[in-house]
């Protein structure tokens, strides 16, 4: 049975106010508290109720992992149906942590570089199974007595973020009403599904935080052959949707970002990146961060070794590139790994 915890408290206490339904949706993310019976700012009559009926997460640690230089830890979380997820924890630039989230248990987009995409997809998470990847970070810095602070979210894990578009919508909103994380440091990750990239240009509650796009090729035919699920006239498209999304929602630090993983002798040519550079070029506001492809068991794909050259050409038409670097390999956590399911890593 999933959880919900607002339609839970919602018909425990119909007549509550919104005030009070706050005040429980803020206890959730003081890691301090770690039970009902602890929020103090609630009635105890109400605090025994709520024990008895909400529970406190919707997720259990299943497996914890940690990379050798620990700066990287991936935690295989249980849901209440049985299902695992993944979710990452990461030491960022500004020497504090990002947290990687997932959205579904497994993924529809069957991209042929990652492993989430061999699941399938079984569910939507909810907004609760999404919020509660943060707080079991929250949680886990406290215990290990880790100053450091969560400064970043990015929903790139498990599944195609756009496609639970509501329960990732909610769950970003009470990530930026309750955390001291900022819309500018919360990063949703999508394949781009075009009817849910237009979704946000009429949507005036969408959230103003960043958003990637997985683009990985600027050609038609390559793009469909590394994301099956590409339509027809799709980067015409998707440019299109681009300049008006920049013109709408962009913001200076609120870029357009295109995700590029970089694919041996697929995608990685110098006619490839003088298109990505075109591409790019023609949008406007855009940055692009290439990917190094990081190895999936049954995947016969290699990394590219032309990074630094692709970048380089890139560059050449006005496009801020970066090249990211991969965290937590040793243990698949990197993109384009989290399978949910126990790893031989180490």
């Amino acid at each position: 049975m999933q959880i919900d915890r607002q339609k839970k408290f919602n018909k425990l206490f119909p007549k509550a106010l919104s005030w009070r339904k706050s005040q429980m949706i803020s206890a959730l993310f003081d890691a301090k508290i770690n039970n009902w019976m602890s929020v103090s700012s609630l009635p105890n009559d109400l605090r025994k109720k709520m024990t008895d009926s909400i529970p406190w997460m919707s997720v259990t640690q299943n497996e914890l992992y940690e990379s050798r230089d620990k700066q990287t830890h991936k935690a295989l979380l249980a849901l209440t149906d049985g299902n695992i997820i993944e979710t990452v924890l990461m030491k960022n630039k500004r020497e504090q942590f990002s947290v990687c989230v997932s959205s579904q248990v497994g993924c529809a987009m069957g991209c042929i570089f990652c492993a989430t995409g061999q699941i399938g997809l079984k569910r939507n998470l909810t907004t609760d199974e999404i919020v509660d990847q943060l707080r079991f970070w929250q949680y886990f810095l406290r215990d290990y007595k880790i100053n450091d602070r969560i400064s970043n979210i990015v929903i790139m894990g498990m599944g195609e973020p756009l496609a639970n578009y509501e329960n990732v919508k909610t769950a970003i909103e009470q990530w930026l009403k309750y955390t001291d994380i900022g819309a500018n440091h919360i990063t949703v990750s999508t394949v781009g599904i075009l009817a849910y990239l237009n979704k946000i240009l009429t949507d005036k509650n969408w959230p103003p935080v960043r958003v990637a796009i997985s683009l990985h090729s600027a050609n038609e035919t390559t793009r469909k052959k590394i994301v099956p699920t590409t339509g027809n006239d799709y980067l015409h498209q998707l440019s299109q949707w681009a300049k008006k999304y920049l013109e709408t929602k962009g913001a200076n630090k609120r870029h357009l970002t295109f995700e590029y993983v970089l694919l041996s002798d697929i995608n990685d040519s110098t006619l490839d990146a003088k298109m990505l550079g075109n591409f790019a070029a023609a949008i406007g506001h855009v940055k692009i961060n290439l990917i190094p492809f990081n190895n999936v068991l049954g995947k016969n794909l290699q990394r590219s070794q032309t990074a630094d050259q692709f970048a380089t050409i890139v560059k050449k038409y006005g496009i801020t590139t970066t090249i990211r670097q991969s965290a937590g390999q040793d243990i698949m956590a990197a993109c384009g790994q989290l399978s949910g399911k126990k790893n031989k890593v180490g």
